[in-house]
């Protein structure tokens, strides 16, 4: 049946039927070639998932993210990405990764994150005379941080088909995101200093001046406050978590009322709009970290929180708005709905057949060490990436590969952080890349020339993929 299924699902995608089309009627084909009963199987199998608790949590972060980013949250966190890091040499390239940052703890979508930045930043990058197609690479390139930063969809969606914690996944999630943020970063900013890129320099009202809010002893304070924290985090007396919020904690009492050069009347005006809506994914976070409530339950607060921020903050929400937020969450859970359909049928498949135990005695006995065990992993999900959309990837991989995890004693949720860094690279890889798409549409070049300027990020992602693979530690310092 799982040769039979493949072949037709492939055949069905070089036909551009939609994947979730082209599972249910690959899995329905090969369990009626095999035994009509079988189709039972089928019904209960399209069923059973999308009867879970815990799958109400996609529509949910769906619609929160689609709230926020609907009124003027955009516009306030590019604002603020500006504001941090406008005035260097390429600035608006820099600002594009920095808010692809933010706008991941909000939309846990790459594409939606994609459309939003690209829409904001490429028309004036092109403007002030950045080179062709490295705007649409940038943007391409960086809103795929977005899947890594909790609320993340796809970790969602690898929890649930693996049953594995889905808050672990969150927390596991978030330093390889700030790491690919820094890499991306690092690349742009070498970038625009060897092209010589313009700033682009903030407005008067906007500019932070450092002076006004710290001193040396302030400074040095700070420096000996971080040392200490390093220290405690080090001999396992705190959790990087608790020292962080800590040293957040420190800074803000000594120079608000010890220096007592802080206020917030000195933060600009637009800085101070962008709080609200950075505080969501530190929401999210703290949630997920304490454990009191489950990833549901987080994801309606997401809602209510949305809805606060959105009808009495920055009171740009309308009751139009909110229903077409609706009607899009609607349509977009359907989509997801129907791959997770279809997929379930295809994993009933490939166990009835223990595809997923063959696969990992073969790989075993194949490559013999761990180490080219995940490396062969990652090159089998790097090359079904680049045809496959990275939920339906997800939920046809996951089950698979963590049979060969387990027997190599790499934990799922390492296992999970390795497949979403590594199937997101794929959203901005020919030939099915669907950040690359979005970016290239609202810059229109061609698309070679935009991933001849993609090779650089290429590079650095590989390179964050390969940390994540092969240093455990990466995925578990706030566990």
């Amino acid at each position: 049946m799982s040769s039979t299924a493949a072949i037709v699902f492939v055949a069905l995608l070089l036909l551009a039927t939609p994947v979730a089309h082209a599972l249910l009627i690959a899995s329905g084909i090969a369990m009626i070639s095999d035994n009509p009963i079988f189709l039972f199987e089928a019904i209960l199998n399209v069923y059973k998932p999308t009867a879970s608790f815990p799958m109400l949590a996609i529509p949910f972060f769906i619609l929160a993210g689609d709230l926020m980013m609907s009124g003027r949250f955009g516009e306030y966190l590019v604002t603020f990405s500006k504001i941090l890091v406008g005035w260097m040499k390429g600035g608006l390239a820099q600002v594009s990764v920095v808010g692809s940052l933010f706008f991941g703890g909000v939309s846990g979508s790459a594409v939606a994150d994609a459309s939003a930045m690209g829409n904001a930043l490429i028309p004036v990058q092109k403007k002030q005379g950045y080179p062709e197609g490295f705007s649409a690479a940038v943007n391409a390139s960086s809103s795929t941080i977005s899947v890594l930063i909790p609320p993340s969809i796809p970790l969602i969606l690898y929890g649930l088909v693996t049953e594995t914690s889905i808050p672990k996944l969150f927390l596991a999630g978030f330093v390889p995101g700030i790491m690919l943020t820094v890499m991306i970063f690092v690349v742009c900013f070498a970038i625009a200093r060897i092209r010589d890129l313009p700033r682009s320099p903030v407005e008067e009202h906007n500019r932070i001046v450092g002076s006004e809010f710290f001193d040396k002893r302030d400074l040095l304070m700070i420096i000996v406050a971080t040392g200490a924290l390093i220290a405690l985090t080090v001999n396992g007396i705190l959790s990087a978590g608790l020292a962080f919020l800590l040293g957040i904690t420190i800074a803000a009492i000594h120079t608000t009322f010890v220096s007592r050069r802080f206020s917030w009347r000195k933060v600009p005006k637009d800085l101070y709009r962008a709080i609200p809506a950075l505080l969501m994914p530190v929401m999210v976070v703290v949630l997920a970290r304490g454990g009191v409530v489950t990833p549901t339950e987080i994801s309606v607060i997401a809602v209510a929180y949305a809805l606060i921020v959105g009808l009495l903050i920055y009171r740009d929400l309308t009751p139009a708005t909110i229903l077409r937020c609706v009607l899009t969450t609607g349509m977009m859970t359907g989509v997801i709905m129907l791959v997770i359909m279809g997929s379930s049928t295809l994993q009933w498949i490939l166990s009835f057949e223990s595809v997923p135990e063959n696969l990992a005695e073969f790989m075993l006995e194949t490559l013999k060490s761990p180490w080219a065990v995940i490396l062969g992993m990652n090159l089998l999900m790097i090359l079904i990436g680049t045809f496959l959309d990275l939920p339906a990837a997800v939920l046809l991989l996951a089950p698979i590969f963590i049979g060969v995890a387990a027997k190599i004693g790499m934990e799922p949720i390492q296992l999970g952080v390795m497949m979403v860094v590594n199937l997101a690279i794929g959203l901005y890889t020919p030939p099915v890349g669907t950040t690359l798409f979005v970016s290239v549409a609202i810059e229109r070049v061609p698309m070679g020339k935009v991933v001849m300027q993609l090779l650089p990020f290429y590079l650095v992602a590989i390179l964050v993929l390969m940390l994540v693979s092969f240093v455990p530690g990466l995925t578990t310092i706030f566990l």
